[in-house]
């Protein structure tokens, strides 16, 4: 028989039962695929320890003398650093701290006496504390920044000497905040109205009340949600809720912003889980994935949803996490799984070549590469990493495996003897075969195997799953093997 190619698509398949992921990768972590050739994601390198506590929102910014800041936020306060690596805190005195974790109040107290059953995991009917996270803009040089905790618009001024300030006339109560295009300051949910957007008179963040003279001014959106977050996209604001999806569109006096609902349910799971490019906004949802680049909301397809909002923390939610990663056109979405209360894995989607990603790192917020020249992500302990660095991941075993791929048909039993393998430099992977006769049966593995010029194997089966684990700290690639198989026997 000739040589048979195993050209899997790229991208990761976790969809359905294995034989539906039959000629798909179906599992992977720390891999990527670019122009069909996978290989490993860069490695990382700790910048600098920002706190100990985690950082939930992330921002960087050049000031008008080129100077380059970082800044960053936990439940416990704001901090800012510099390009040399040195930290600030810039906490006012009197900020008011929000909460590390998520909770639900479903213990004592929290239901009413005799609900539910015993052994059983009681509804979801409390009161929901979301955990504490950070929005973060710049005022032209400036930082502004907003904690629904504390529920103050803040603004910082570059003195390290300094803490930030409240700004002035601004309101209180707010959820968070955004700088539009056209410099006004929108503020969410102020006086603790959730649906209501406030801005203020435009390159004046002190004017907030409305009059004839200025631009300032407010709206209640009309939905059942609660606003999430804001971001800027071409030509308008994107105002996403819980429930659904709007867009603020600069009109000029008298009116000055003009408001319309672009999308239903398509709520946002966090407040963190949007990130916005050339290519659009996207976002994930407590369901699914969207995305908005101009018109409509639309739904994104995603093929490896059942994984991931099978196995989700779903009281922790709110932790959930997106960063842009443009140099590779990948948004990452950072989430806990549900054997775990802080973010323990990421889904990421390549919008260039349309194909999804799955694996395990711990990473709480970040920012893309521009101001710095790599991306900046930050850790559950406080920690802001520089990463696509070299090929250092920690130890952490960087693999892809694929579903199952049909070498036998109907009767027809093949047994492998011999692997062609397809690789930039030789031996840089390894490689394991699983097989099985039918679906369901008893998996047999073979391996692993350093790769030769040929790769003898002995295995037989009709349907056989790769697992491809690269050596680690090498920038390794791996394209289309070629196994030689025989007709076989059952034994």
């Amino acid at each position: 028989m000739p040589l048979i190619p195993l050209q899997l698509p790229p991208g990761v398949y976790r969809n359905g039962t294995d034989l539906q992921s039959a000629g798909r990768w179906r599992d992977a972590s720390l891999v990527r695929w670019t122009d069909g050739t996978m290989q490993p994601v860069g490695g990382w390198l700790t910048r600098v320890s920002m706190t100990d506590q985690p950082l939930r929102g992330a921002i960087a910014w050049r000031d008008l003398n080129a100077d380059r800041w970082f800044a960053s936020g936990s439940h416990l306060g704001l901090f800012v650093s510099n390009a040399g690596n040195v930290v600030a805190n810039i906490t006012p005195a009197s900020f008011v701290g929000g909460t590390k974790d998520a909770a639900v109040n479903i213990g004592y107290g929290g239901g009413f006496y005799g609900t539910g059953a015993y052994g059983i995991v009681r509804p979801d009917t409390g009161n929901y504390s979301p955990v504490s996270t950070w929005s973060l803009d710049t005022w032209g040089e400036y930082l502004v920044a907003c904690n629904p905790y504390d529920g103050r618009l803040l603004e910082w001024q570059l003195n390290v000497a300094n803490d930030a300030v409240a700004i002035t006339n601004a309101p209180t109560g707010c959820d968070g905040l955004m700088v539009t295009e056209e410099r006004f300051l929108f503020a969410f949910g102020p006086g603790g109205n959730f649906r209501r957007v406030q801005w203020c008179d435009r390159e004046d963040n002190t004017l907030w009340a409305p009059d004839a003279t200025n631009e300032a001014g407010d709206i209640e959106l009309q939905t059942a949600g609660q606003i999430m977050l804001g971001l800027k996209t071409r030509g308008q604001a994107l105002i996403l809720t819980d429930q659904d999806a709007h867009t603020a569109t600069y009109q000029g006096p008298p009116f000055v912003y003009g408001f319309e609902r672009v999308g239903s349910s398509c709520g946002a799971i966090s407040r963190l889980c949007a990130v916005s490019v050339d290519a659009g906004v996207f976002w994930m949802g407590s369901r699914g994935f969207y995305t908005y680049a101009g018109g409509a909301v639309r739904d994104l397809p995603c093929e490896v949803s059942d994984y991931v909002f099978g196995d989700i923390n779903l009281p922790q939610s709110s932790k959930v996490a997106a960063v842009a990663n443009a140099s590779f056109s990948e948004i990452w979405w950072f989430y806990p799984s549900s054997g775990s209360i802080e973010n323990d894995r990421y889904v990421t989607y390549n919008y260039k070549e349309n194909h999804w990603g799955t694996g395990s790192m711990a990473r709480t917020s970040g920012v893309d590469v521009g101001i710095f020249t790599t991306p900046i992500w930050m850790t559950p302990t406080g920690s802001a990493v520089n990463h696509e660095i070299g090929n250092q991941t920690g130890g952490s075993e960087v693999f892809a495996e694929s579903g199952p791929v049909q070498i036998g048909a109907g009767d027809t039993v093949v047994s492998a003897l011999m692997l062609i393998p397809d690789e930039k430099t030789q031996g840089q992977a390894t490689t394991t075969f699983r097989t099985r006769f039918h679906p369901n049966d008893v998996e047999r593995t073979y391996g692993p195997y350093s790769m030769a010029n040929p790769t003898n194997l002995r295995f037989t089966g009709r349907q056989v799953s790769m697992r491809v684990t690269g050596a680690q700290n090498t920038d390794w690639r791996w394209g289309v093997p070629r196994v030689d198989v025989r007709p076989g026997g059952l034994r």
